[in-house]
């Protein structure tokens, strides 16, 4: 998984390369939101992402969720006519709740981006969290547009196996 910063929707990389999450309690909206008008002369049409290639949302647990009672949280990841995320605001994909107990630190949370999903693209992209049962007395995440998903299942393989 490569990280692009221009594709960073929550959280900051430092000028050192740390990457810091976005500290979330209550609903909320990305930090960041990408404006996906085309840099050209004349251009006022949004551009439609993901268009020739699968996209996926990783959003990563950089501090563990946490509430005094069964918090979940849903990511979506949202579309609008501004860069707030507040004008006509359009759920494009949604990952359902999750439970705080999911939540914890470094777990890595997937979202498919809908390539076929039938809502006429908008101008800016961002990604929603609603917190639910809360508030959390605890919480960041990281988010950011990839093309893939790391498999976090295998980079603590052991090294100096031989293949016979």
């Amino acid at each position: 998984m490569i990280l692009d910063n221009f594709l960073l929707l929550s959280g900051s990389v430092s000028a050192a390369g740390a990457l810091t999450g976005q500290a979330v309690t209550a609903t909320a909206v990305s930090t960041n939101t990408l404006d996906t008008n085309p840099l050209t002369l004349g251009a006022n049409q949004p551009n439609d992402l993901g268009r020739g290639e699968p996209l996926e949302i990783a959003i990563g647990v950089t501090v563990a969720a946490t509430a005094a009672g069964a918090a979940t949280v849903t990511f979506e990841y949202i579309q609008a006519d501004d860069a707030a995320l507040t004008t006509n605001v359009e759920v494009i994909c949604t990952t359902g709740p999750i439970g705080k107990a999911t939540l914890v630190l470094g777990a890595l949370v997937a979202l498919h981006v809908d390539r076929a999903s039938p809502l006429a693209p908008r101008r800016y992209v961002g990604l929603r969290y609603t917190v639910a049962t809360g508030p959390l007395t605890a919480g960041s995440f990281t988010a950011a547009i990839v093309k893939n998903i790391a498999d976090i299942a295998n980079i603590y393989g052991k090294s100096g196996f031989a293949v016979l």
